[in-house]
């Protein structure tokens, strides 16, 4: 019979729970597009709706490598969330903020 998993977490070493720990939150950092809208309780159909837009625009942009960051800007929003853009250097991070009025734009 399978083990709770809180019963295995349980059988861990405080060392394995700690990476653990970090493994979890690394992949909740990062994820594409479609698990995000899935954590937060969004199906394809309601992101459509709020974008005004059709559902096969919604699966086709979730497929996308590559889109305009107005088209990223408005799907994050319309999740609630925000867009930052951050370049990441060996000596700090920085916030570009030449995109801030992307917004206004037609994103689809």
């Amino acid at each position: 019979m399978a083990k709770k998993f809180t019963e295995l977490r349980a059988g861990m070493s405080q060392a394995a729970r700690e990476k653990s720990d970090g493994m979890a939150r690394q992949m909740l950092a990062e994820m594409p597009l479609n698990e995000l809208r899935q954590a937060r309780g969004l199906s394809q159909k309601m992101l459509a709706e709020v974008l005004h837009v059709q559902q096969p625009s919604i699966a086709k942009i979730e497929k996308r490598t590559d889109m305009y960051l107005s088209t990223l800007r408005s799907h994050i929003e319309a999740m609630g969330g925000e867009l930052d853009v951050i370049a990441r250097f060996p000596d700090g991070s920085v916030k570009i903020n030449n995109f801030t009025d992307l917004g206004a734009v037609a994103p689809l």
